[in-house]
C-alpha cells in the first residue's frame, strides 16, 4: 500500500514530510513525491526509485519557508515505476495537486471524458483523473468541489489535496483506505498509517469511509458526505514505533492476515461489470478470439503461488472444460513440456521475480505460447515480459510467509476461470455473486482468532502434523502445511486423504495432530471415512467443515466453522484458519514470525 504524509503548519515542511515517508519505508514503494505550497503556488517534485532518490532532487532551500505540503510514496497499480507516474499529480493549470492512495474503478470512463474536453494527461495513473476533476468541477468553493469530485469516483481511495485556490489548507477524504489525523499544537497532519505521525502528537483521529477533513494549523474539521460536522473520537497511540508500523499487531503476517478482506475487496475492483461479467482492463488483452483457440493450459509457479496454481487447475477444468496442468516452475523447463501456439501458460508469483517462474516463462514463450502473469508488483520482471498481466493488487507483503498474496491470488485465478468460460461460451457467471461476499465472509473468519490460537497453543507443544483433504480441500492443505512448517518447524505434511492408507497411517500414533479440510459437498462422506480412520489410531483430529455442519463433531476433537460459500470459491476462505493457526503456533514457540530462519521473502536465484 502507498504511504501518505500531509502538513500544515508552523515548521518547515519538507523536513516533515520527508520524515514521515520514511516512517512509512516499511510498506513498500517504489517511487516518491512532495508538493509544497509556497507564495501562492504549489511545486512539485517526484522520482521513481528510492527515498534517497527524491532527497537529491528536491530544492530545499528554495522551500525553506514552506509550511504547507503534502507527500506520498507509491507503489504502483496503474502505470509502471516512473518519474511522471510518482505522485503528486496536478491539473492542467497546476492549481490542484492530489496524491490518492486506492484504486479509482471508473477512471477510464472519467479520463475519456476528460480528455474530450481537453485535458492533458501526463499519466498512466488512475490518480491524476482526480485533479483533472478538480479543475473541471471548481466553481470557487474548494471543499464544495470535493464532494462533486468524490461523487464522480467509484472504488476505493485515501485522498488529500493541496490548493492554491484555497491556501494554507488541506482537504482530505476517505473510502475504503485508511486516513489518520494528527492533531497538534499549532499544526496539524495527516498520514495513511500512524508511524508518521509519532514523531508530532499522538493524539489522532481515525477517519472512517464517506469523511471528509479540512485541516489547518489551528483546526481540524471532520464531515460527511453531506457537509454535516462530526464530532469525531480521539485516539491517543499508547505504541511504540516499532509496534506502530504494524497498526498495533504483534507481527506483520498477522496485520497482513487480518488485511485479507480489504485485499480481496482491492482485487475484485472494477473486474465485474453491471452486466454480470468479468473484465480485466489494464496489460490484459487476451481476445475472445484467442480464448477459443485454447487447447491446453499451464499454471507454473513456486511454493505458495504453486499452491495457488493447482486452485486453478481446477477451476478451468470444472468451469472452462480445457485441460489444465499445474507445474512447479523448478521443474517445468527441464522436462520438454509440451508447449504449442495452442497453449496458454499463466505463471504466478508474487513479486514478479520468482527466477524459476521466469526462465518457466521464456521457455514458454519460445515454444510459441501466450503467457498470462498473475503478479502483486507493476513493472515486474513477469509483468512486463508476459503477454497479458492480471494483478493482484494485494498491496505489499512484509512477512515472509504469504498470506494475503496467496489469497488474492486465489481471487484472480477464479476470476481468470470465469472469464474463459464466458468468452468459450461456458455459464459460470453464477458465482459472481458469491464472489461480491467474499470480503466480507473473510471478515467473519478472521473473528474466531480468539479460538484459534487457542487450538494453535495445543498444536505448538507436537514436534508433527498432518493436513488432509481431497479435491480443492487437498490444495488447501497444502497451503496449510507448508505455513506451519515455514514459520513454527512444525514438520508438517498434506496427503490427499484418500492416500493414508497407502504408508502415511504409519506415522499416526496417539495425539498426532491431524487437520482435517471438509468443504467439498461431493467428496464430503469420504474425507469423513478417512477422519474416522486416523481418529481410530488416536490422532488428535481438527475439522475445517462449513457452518451448520453437525456430523463432524461425532469424529473431530475440535471444530472450526467456516462460512458456507460455493464450493469452488472454498479454498479462499478455508484457509484462513490455517493461517491463525500457523501463526499462534510460532508464536507459541517463541519463534520470529516475520522472518523464518532459511528464507527470503523473493527467490531471485534458481
Amino acid at each position: 500500500m502507498c504511504g501518505i504524509v500531509g502538513y500544515v503548519g508552523k515548521r518547515q515542511v519538507v523536513p516533515v514530510l520527508l520524515d514521515g515517508l520514511r516512517r512509512l519505508e516499511y510498506r513498500g514503494y517504489d517511487s516518491a513525491g512532495v508538493a509544497i505550497a509556497q507564495n501562492g503556488t504549489v511545486k512539485v517534485s517526484k522520482k521513481a526509485g528510492r527515498l534517497s532518490e527524491l532527497e537529491e532532487v528536491v530544492p530545499y532551500e528554495e522551500f525553506s519557508q514552506a509550511t504547507i505540503g503534502i507527500g506520498h510514496t507509491r507503489w504502483a497499480t496503474h502505470g509502471k515505476p516512473t518519474d511522471d507516474n510518482a505522485h503528486p499529480h496536478q491539473d492542467c493549470t497546476g492549481d490542484f495537486t492530489v496524491i490518492h492512495n486506492g484504486i479509482i474503478e471508473n477512471y477510464a470512463e472519467l479520463r475519456r471524458e476528460l480528455k474530450e474536453k481537453g485535458h492533458v494527461f501526463r499519466s498512466e495513473t488512475d490518480t491524476e483523473v482526480i485533479a483533472h476533476l478538480f479543475e473541471e468541477l471548481y466553481e470557487d468553493n474548494l471543499e464544495e468541489t470535493m464532494k462533486k469530485v468524490i461523487a464522480r469516483l467509484e472504488g476505493s481511495y485515501a485522498l488529500v489535496v493541496v490548493s492554491v485556490r484555497d491556501k494554507n489548507k488541506l482537504l482530505a477524504a476517505r473510502q475504503d483506505s485508511p486516513l489518520v489525523i494528527g492533531l497538534g499544537k499549532g499544526e496539524n497532519l495527516l498520514a495513511s498509517d500512524i508511524p508518521a505521525l509519532l514523531p508530532y502528537t499522538r493524539e489522532t483521529i481515525i477517519m472512517e469511509d464517506g469523511q471528509l477533513a479540512i485541516l489547518t494549523e489551528d483546526s481540524v474539521t471532520i464531515k460527511d458526505i453531506k457537509g454535516n460536522t462530526i464530532e469525531p473520537k480521539i485516539f491517543h497511540v499508547h505504541w511504540d514505533d516499532v509496534a506502530a508500523e504494524k497498526a498495533g499487531y504483534e507481527h506483520f503476517m498477522l496485520k497482513e492476515i487480518h488485511e485479507q478482506p480489504k485485499a480481496l475487496k482491492d482485487t475484485l475492483a472494477g473486474r465485474i461489470t453491471e452486466d454480470n461479467k468479468v473484465k480485466f482492463a489494464e496489460g490484459f488483452a487476451l481476445t475472445p478470439e484467442m480464448v477459443r483457440d485454447i487447447e491446453k493450459v499451464y499454471l507454473i509457479a513456486c511454493g505458495t503461488a504453486y499452491h495457488a496454481g493447482l486452485v486453478g487447475k481446477h477451476l478451468i477444468e470444472k468451469l472452462v472444460g480445457i485441460p489444465a496442468e499445474a507445474d512447479v516452475a523448478s521443474e517445468f523447463r527441464y522436462r520438454d513440456p509440451l508447449v504449442t501456439d495452442k497453449t496458454l501458460v499463466v505463471v504466478v508469483s508474487q513479486s514478479g521475480e520468482t527466477a524459476d517462474t521466469l526462465a518457466a516463462l521464456r521457455e514458454s514463450k519460445a515454444r510459441g505460447a501466450r503467457v498470462v502473469a498473475v503478479t502483486n508488483v507493476v513493472g515486474s520482471s513477469v509483468a512486463r515480459e508476459a503477454d497479458d498481466v492480471i494483478y493482484t493488487w494485494a498491496g505489499p507483503e512484509i512477512a515472509v510467509a504469504s498470506t494475503k498474496a496467496y489469497t488474492t491470488q486465489l481471487l484472480a485465478l477464479s476470476l481468470f476461470a470465469i472469464y474463459l468460460a464466458q468468452e468459450r461460451g461456458k455459464e459460470a457467471t453464477y458465482l459472481l455473486e458469491e464472489i461480491k461476499k467474499l470480503p466480507e465472509k473473510a471478515s467473519r473468519v478472521l473473528e474466531t482468532e480468539a479460538r484459534i490460537k487457542e487450538l494453535a497453543e495445543v498444536i505448538a507443544k507436537h514436534d508433527d502434523a498432518f493436513y488432509i483433504g481431497r479435491g480443492l480441500d487437498f490444495a488447501v492443505s497444502l497451503e496449510g502445511q507448508l505455513k506451519l512448517k515455514e514459520i513454527s518447524y512444525i514438520h508438517a505434511e498434506a496427503y490427499p486423504a484418500g492416500e493414508l492408507k497407502h504408508g502415511t497411517l504409519a506415522l499416526i500414533t496417539e495425539g498426532t495432530p491431524v487437520i482435517s479440510l471438509a468443504t467439498q459437498p461431493s467428496l464430503y462422506e469420504k474425507t469423513v471415512s478417512n477422519i474416522q480412520e486416523v481418529k481410530a489410531r488416536g490422532a488428535y483430529v481438527v475439522g475445517i467443515v462449513k457452518e451448520g455442519d453437525e456430523k463432524i463433531n461425532e469424529h473431530a476433537d475440535v471444530v472450526i466453522n467456516i462460512p458456507e460459500v460455493n464450493p469452488l470459491l472454498s479454498p479462499i476462505i478455508a484457509v484462513l484458519p490455517l493461517q491463525l493457526l500457523s501463526y499462534y503456533a510460532a508464536v507459541a514457540r517463541g519463534e520470529d514470525v516475520d522472518k523464518p530462519r532459511n528464507l527470503a521473502k523473493s527467490v531471485t536465484v534458481e
